[in-house]
């Protein structure tokens, strides 16, 4: 079996999965076979696997760093939210059930053995695992069955590093309170902390580092400052979507829906030079001046119906059409964009039926089959050749159908409307592919001008650096057993 450690954090957002990352690359680059591993996530942002699963969109990144393609053990359970109160249940991969949240407790003693199977199949093939927790160890209220953080680590006997997040504020009290809370045992697995995110001389912080070190007693691995490159890796959660504000270019805006599902469709658009990228959030109007109007994927489609129309965004996309721009919608929005959205056996919520922005003609009726698949297919109006994944129920029929987006092995895929301006498909991830992201900027009026799978490998280089050069990196992959 080969040794692990795990990266918790004092709370949600404090960098856990960027600082995994940057870890399996500098561990990759001492010649250890690494991979990354994540007990239980919560997110809509997801990676399909070349076994036909799925999990989340970080521990594809990770894998990245690893050099390995992404596995369903490296996050055997992947909760979806679908509703502020509930959530689908992924659990290698498949999807088991829907679950509110208190229904989803009694299944966590279940899940653990699914999370330890995998855990272990990861440990017998790899010289070293680094496993990122979830949200924080500090909610003892979720202590009993807990699967993400300290369950995990006592079951499996990995040792922690906790990482606290000084750009929020309050990191003392971060790292010292979460030792005050949590058990006995619970603390004596925890190896050391890191100090992440700093701004600034950290030597401004180095009475507050002796300070957490000996109040806890626990070992410093460093201070890390802000990585500035951040942006330019795939996010897992929208909210980490920071491209640079441009003053022009080919402006393309893609609408925030409440239930947005595999935005990072958009990454490599935010780093090409010649476009604007607005992620628009709610209560805000379409701009005038968008040439492209996306309207991107959702784990809710007639939830996000029905959250767009409030916002007044199907009257925006009308006038935005009428004025000579374009849409585009994926997955869920391309499903929005036609005439219908049906869901006869209440799959995504409750059963019935709403109309769609009609935009295309075509309508969907939800099913209970998941397609989960990696695909190679062909733009249809430029010719292009680019590599995608599909993950969604539903099927989508109608008269537009017979102008495909692109075919898949020969076979037509999504809809274009007879004026060529609107367009939908299942596809996700085709702006990755730098040909065809040249051709969809250029029929915009704008040039490409970035390598996107290579800018994100030097970027995961450039991570690894700035951990070596900031962190006890030797230190820290030392304390795994």
């Amino acid at each position: 079996m080969g040794r692990a450690v795990m990266i918790q954090g004092t709370g949600s957002n404090v960098g856990k999965s960027m600082l995994v990352a940057g870890l399996c690359r500098a561990a990759r680059r001492r010649g250890l076979s690494v991979a990354p591993f994540k007990p239980q996530n919560m997110s809509n942002n997801a990676a399909v696997t070349a076994d036909g699963g799925e999990i989340g969109r970080a521990q594809a990144l990770q894998a990245m760093a690893s050099g390995l393609a992404p596995h369903t053990d490296m996050n055997p359970v992947l909760l979806k939210p679908e509703s502020d109160v509930g959530a689908q249940v992924i659990v290698q991969g498949r999807r088991l059930t829907t679950a509110r949240a208190g229904d989803y407790f009694k299944l966590k003693p279940e899940l653990l053995d699914r999370v330890l199977e995998s855990f272990r199949r990861l440990a017998s093939a790899h010289d070293l695992v680094l496993v990122e927790g979830a949200g924080s160890p500090a909610e003892v209220n979720l202590r009993k069955g807990d699967i993400a953080n300290m369950g995990f680590a006592r079951a499996a006997g990995v040792p922690v590093i906790l990482a606290g997040d000084i750009d929020r504020g309050g990191v003392i009290a971060q790292i010292v309170g979460t030792k005050a809370v949590i058990d006995g045992e619970d603390a004596a697995l925890v190896a050391g902390f890191l100090v992440n995110k700093f701004r600034g001389d950290p030597r401004l912080f180095d009475d507050g580092y002796a300070l957490i070190a000996e109040r806890t007693g626990w070992r410093g691995f460093g201070v890390c400052p802000w990585f500035p490159e951040a942006w330019k890796l795939p996010a897992e959660d929208a909210l980490d979507l920071d491209a640079p504000k441009r003053a022009g270019g080919v402006h393309v805006v893609c609408l925030a829906l409440s239930r947005i599902a595999n935005f990072d469709d958009l990454d490599p658009l935010a780093q090409e030079p010649g476009v604007r990228l607005t992620l628009l959030g709610p209560g805000r109007a379409i701009p005038g001046d968008a040439d492209l109007v996306i309207v991107p994927g959702t784990k809710s489609t007639r939830g996000d119906l029905a959250f767009l129309r409030v916002q007044g965004w199907d009257v925006d996309l009308i006038a935005h059409h009428r004025r000579g721009g374009r849409v585009l919608g994926i997955c869920g929005g391309y499903q929005m964009l036609g005439r219908t959205v049906a869901d006869p056996q209440g799959i995504e919520g409750p059963a019935g039926a709403d109309p769609g922005l009609g935009l295309l003609d075509v309508a969907t009726v939800m099913t209970p089959d998941k397609r989960l698949t990696e695909v190679v297919a062909v733009h249809a109006a430029s010719g292009a050749a680019f590599r995608g994944y599909e993950i969604h129920i539903g099927r989508t029929e109608g008269a537009d159908c017979a102008r495909p987006f692109a075919f898949v092995a020969g076979a037509p895929e999504g809809a274009v409307g007879a004026d060529g301006r609107v367009a939908g498909s299942y596809l996700h991830g085709m702006f990755r592919d730098d040909g065809f992201r040249a051709a969809l900027l250029g029929s915009l009026g704008a040039v490409s001008a970035v390598v996107y799978d290579a800018g994100v490998e030097a970027t995961l280089d450039g991570l690894a650096e700035h951990l070596e050069a900031h962190l006890d990196v030797a230190g820290l992959l030392a304390t795994a057993r």
